[in-house]
């Protein structure tokens, strides 16, 4: 079992992303945003330098952190196809060199407002997110899928069913975004918010890695509901109910923060200055630590 982390949403630069993983005493970053920009799309130069930086301190790269098919990118739109599957071309090469094997993906922009078993939408996401796992699989790294705002993350019917059309799939469990979005498991209704825990056991033989999200929903929306973020543990996310069943069936892989309590990744208004970040990451990181010795089995 390994810590890791978003560590921009502590800082926006490598160094200060550094600082606080070494605070931490983690060996690990999950590598998202430098500086506001991708690490997928970062100059040659910045990315050198970001490699020399990471080399010097011992901290890894566990899983690249991408936007590859993520909201932003429209299923059935194939010019968006295509310059998401350059990211993720881009990515493998850089992840060869930062010696990463993960690369979080999803499954492109959840489309609400259109049926939840869309033949057509269905086509085209299974096909797609095949396309992208393949490209991984040549170049030996794993595609995973995380529970967002996309095809698989309206319900864990619709992540089962993406399984079960994309050979090769695994998948990032995040505990914090069920809670954020619409139940589409029984149809096209959108009243009723998943349940983290209920997603996560239909799900979890399938789960490579976890991201540790905490929240309690304030206002429901299609896309991205109004939340307030939470330590975890202390929100609708199930935290401690996901973390003690993961532990007791002998789960050893990765746990990474996404506090979303100092910034917010895709609301640029969210923020609360870089000292107040940094402390709230390593304090998330810290508790997250606790609860993991208070639900250990004992042995």
């Amino acid at each position: 079992m390994y810590f890791s982390g978003f560590a921009d949403e502590a800082s926006p630069s490598i160094d200060g992303q550094i600082e606080v993983t070494r605070a931490l005493g983690w060996k690990f970053i999950e590598a998202r945003q430098i500086n506001g920009v991708n690490l997928h799309d970062v100059s040659e130069e910045v990315f050198e330098e970001i490699c020399g930086k990471l080399a010097d301190a011992g901290i890894g790269v566990n899983c690249f952190g991408s936007c590859v098919a993520n909201w932003s990118w429209e299923p059935l739109d194939n010019d968006h196809f295509n310059q998401t599957r350059q990211q993720l071309e881009r990515a493998v090469v850089r992840m060869k060199k930062l010696n990463c094997t993960m690369i979080r993906g999803m499954s492109f922009k959840a489309q609400w407002e259109r049926p939840a078993w869309d033949p057509e939408v269905e086509k085209h996401v299974f096909a797609k997110v095949g396309t992208l796992v393949r490209i991984c699989q040549d170049a030996g790294v794993e595609y995973l899928h995380e529970n967002c705002n996309n095809y698989g993350g309206q319900s864990w019917k619709h992540t089962l069913k993406l399984l079960e059309n994309v050979p090769g799939l695994k998948l990032i469990f995040d505990t914090g975004n069920p809670v954020l979005n619409f139940d589409r498991s029984q149809g096209d209704e959108l009243d009723k918010m998943q349940d983290s825990f209920e997603f996560y056991s239909h799900i979890k033989e399938f789960i490579r890695y976890v991201h540790i999200k905490d929240a309690v929903c304030t206002e429901k929306k299609i896309g991205f509901s109004g939340a307030r973020y939470t330590f975890a543990g202390e929100g609708d996310g199930r935290v401690r109910e996901v973390v003690a069943d993961l532990l007791k069936n002998g789960y050893d892989g990765g746990f990474s923060m996404e506090p979303h309590m100092g910034s917010v990744f895709h609301d640029t208004d969210n923020d609360s200055g870089e000292d107040k970040r940094k402390e709230i990451y390593i304090e998330y990181g810290r508790r997250f630590e606790k609860l993991i010795e208070e639900l250990s089995p004992v042995k």
